[in-house]
């Protein structure tokens, strides 16, 4: 039996030849369980010493079970599917990979913002399907008369405000600090992105704080053919109410790259509006960031299991208090 195992609860690639090229100097093995639910990554966590997770939810019960697990890394960069708490009460530190699929995502962002203002994916339906018009494009605007707003400007966020002042739109933000981040983007509060953002940008985590933050109400505030992008966490948006927005053409569109569940119902009827741009969580997706992401979580795992500090723990107080403990 190998001296280490480590849980691999999922993956969105087709094997983990990479994460046992970094393994192999090392007496250990990856464990695939047969499924993601909570019974069977319990049962599949009992005798670990650390577990890595794509999208499989890491819950308190799965936690416990895990009794020699070590250290949990997020084989991504939101980690509100791993219960933190319960890891930080047993002394396990929490990593993630912060930055490894920046550029993809913001230009995954820019690629949708730009499908959206010149109905790029409508238009290719409609072309591909014998309709060959320019009825449906009457009313489209220049780029450059109009505002795009970003909810969040992290490193994401960041990146995607210098690609669309490139294009020539007018960049705003807000963010919870008011801070931005040395970007010289126009801070302004909730009320004035809603109401001034002809084209709305997700770019923050999934907190309590944030869930759902974008419902009703919210689209109500939206400039009239304001249109809706995410590329964050599908967990930001009530989908009903997104779907009775365009309904009553509140909103002209939405590009949605991010669904809560994942996989979604793409047999509901916001998927199947025309209207809507749908892409199947594939913003993070290159070869270069799939080969960061996938070595520097094996990298963060083989680092905890030698006794060393890796770096992006979620949970750092673990380390403080284990400091303070020492004498």
């Amino acid at each position: 039996m190998a001296t280490w195992r480590i849980l691999m609860t999922d993956r969105a690639w087709p094997d983990t030849t990479l994460e046992q090229q970094v393994l192999a100097p090392y007496d250990a093995e990856i464990v695939e369980p047969a499924a993601t639910d909570e019974a069977t990554l319990a049962a599949a966590a009992t005798d670990v010493d650390a577990i890595a997770t794509n999208w499989a939810k890491v819950t308190p019960v799965v936690i416990q079970a895990a009794k020699n697990c070590r250290v949990i890394s997020r084989l991504g960069i939101g980690v509100d599917n791993i219960a933190i708490p319960a890891a930080t009460a047993r002394g396990i530190p929490v990593t993630n990979c912060p930055d490894y699929c920046i550029p993809e995502v913001a230009d995954h962002t820019l690629g949708l913002i730009l499908a959206l203002a010149r109905r790029i994916g409508y238009l290719h339906q409609e072309t591909k399907q014998g309709r060959y018009s320019l009825k449906e494009v009457q009313g489209m605007r220049r780029l450059s008369t109009q505002t795009l707003g970003l909810f969040g400007l992290g490193r994401t966020g960041r990146e995607v405000a210098v690609r669309a002042q490139a294009f020539g739109l007018h960049v705003i933000a807000h963010t919870a600090s008011g801070s931005d981040h040395g970007t010289g983007c126009p801070m302004v509060s909730f009320e004035q992105l809603l109401s001034e953002s002809d084209f709305l940008s997700l770019h923050a985590p999934l907190t309590p704080a944030t869930r759902q933050r974008f419902s009703r109400d919210e689209f109500r505030q939206m400039r009239p053919g304001a249109c809706l992008i995410n590329t964050s966490r599908g967990g930001l948006i009530d989908e009903a109410a997104l779907h009775q927005a365009l309904l009553a053409n509140q909103l002209a569109g939405a590009a949605l790259d991010v669904f809560d569940p994942e996989p979604p119902d793409l047999s509901q009827p916001l998927f199947c509006d025309p209207r809507v741009i749908v892409t199947p969580h594939a913003a993070f997706v290159s070869v270069e960031s799939l080969h960061d992401l996938r070595t520097r979580v094996m990298q963060q795992v083989v680092m905890v299991l030698t006794g060393q500090r890796p770096p992006n723990v979620l949970n750092p107080q673990i380390y403080d208090e284990s400091s303070k403990s020492t004498p």
